[in-house]
């Protein structure tokens, strides 16, 4: 039997590693970044695109899928895969991020959660046991267990029993997935921004046992020294033949600089919303394409890049089609984030590969001149 993971390479400067995740829908190599397509859709891309760019496994979410369509369509109609036409792996959210974001719309018990929906108000119910079912019905390659994303800042008190209910529902959620359908599980390390606690939360999921282990309430408004800290003080307590995964992280400076620190796995939706609101990452910073100075620019987006988006169209026409609130300037401009991000870490694999990480994060922060050129 083909183990969960395989580690390919270790950096010898840092704890950067190039690695290999084995699915039911294929393998993926990492270190990696995952599109979100939370509706059963990357906003502004067709799926045959993404492959183009280099996706190999995307994002969907329990939360919104669950309350439309609905699992049981999606199962009748063959499972996430066939109903939009992706057939790369896929990794499911628990929806534990979007039921907590609910705030007073929801109300949290050892059981679960019951919430009122945001499409209509109507009542709902997601327990540990619920989740599980909803991403095995979508037909999930990787599923997350159900936990609270706890919120920064947030007392210590709050933080401990937060922690220790997410743990026992991890447990429920283990005890609920039935693996026959070789879909994977992954435990998710909560405790705030405290070492100790996320310490023990680590070392509680390890004793579970799950194929992977992934680091959750982070980028939720904390600095990035802090999410830095956290992932030195909790990664290397997980264990070295498992994917490490850093949930809703995050800028390209966060993804170089958990890779350093022996990240797998990223997952945001940041290329996709900043290139709808006309916000374009480049390898020397990000640009606001809106800007005037851009009116009669006949430059590509990135000089550096050889995306289509660079290779056919200026900076000009691109402000044009933003100005004139056209649906190709989302496409274009997410098509362009999409390869940025997803080049970035086909860099780093080549990097870890040939053993010059340590020179690939002094090129790449050399050419960072500014994040508004």
């Amino acid at each position: 039997m083909t183990a969960v993971f395989e580690l390919l390479q270790q950096d010898s400067a840092s704890a950067a590693r190039r690695g290999r995740i084995h699915t039911a829908h294929g393998s993926i190599e990492t270190p990696v970044f995952m599109p979100v397509g939370t509706q059963a859709t990357v906003k502004g891309v067709l799926p045959e695109t993404l492959r183009d760019l280099g996706a190999q496994i995307i994002l969907g979410n329990t939360y919104h899928l669950f309350l439309r369509p609905g699992e049981g369509l999606i199962k009748q109609l063959g499972g996430l895969h066939k109903f939009m036409n992706w057939s790369g792996p896929i990794l499911t959210d628990s929806g534990g991020f979007q039921v907590f974001s609910l705030g007073k719309l929801r109300k949290i018990s050892e059981d679960g959660v019951r919430f009122q929906s945001h499409h209509d108000g109507s009542h709902q119910v997601l327990t540990p046991e619920s989740s599980i079912a909803i991403q095995q019905a979508l037909g999930s390659d990787i599923i997350m267990v159900f936990d609270e994303c706890i919120p920064y800042p947030a007392s210590r008190d709050y933080v401990l029993e937060s922690t220790a209910r997410s743990g026992r529902w991890a447990r429920r959620c283990k005890q609920a997935h039935d693996n026959s359908d070789g879909s994977l599980l992954f435990g998710i390390v909560q405790g705030g921004m405290y070492a100790d606690l996320r310490r023990g939360s680590a070392a509680e999921l390890v004793e579970i046992g799950f194929d992977g282990y992934a680091l959750g309430g982070l980028s939720v408004g904390e600095e990035a020294r802090m999410m830095y800290q956290v992932m030195e003080d909790t990664l290397p307590h997980l264990p070295a033949d498992a994917p490490r995964y850093v949930m809703g992280v995050g800028t390209p400076e966060n993804l170089v600089e958990g890779v350093r620190r022996g990240v797998d796995m990223f997952d945001c939706v940041m290329p996709t919303r900043n290139a709808r609101n006309g916000v374009l990452f480049t390898s020397f910073g990000k640009i606001s394409i809106k800007q005037a100075r851009y009116r009669d620019d006949d430059q590509p987006v990135d000089p550096a890049c050889d995306c289509y988006v660079c290779r056919n169209y200026s900076r000009a026409y691109l402000r044009h089609l933003y100005m004139s609130n056209e649906i190709l300037s989302s496409m274009l401009n997410t098509m362009h984030n999409l390869h940025y991000y997803l080049h970035l870490m086909e860099q780093m694999r080549a990097a870890i590969a040939d053993d010059t990480f340590t020179a690939f994060c002094r090129d790449f922060y050399a050419r960072r001149q500014s994040d508004d050129r």
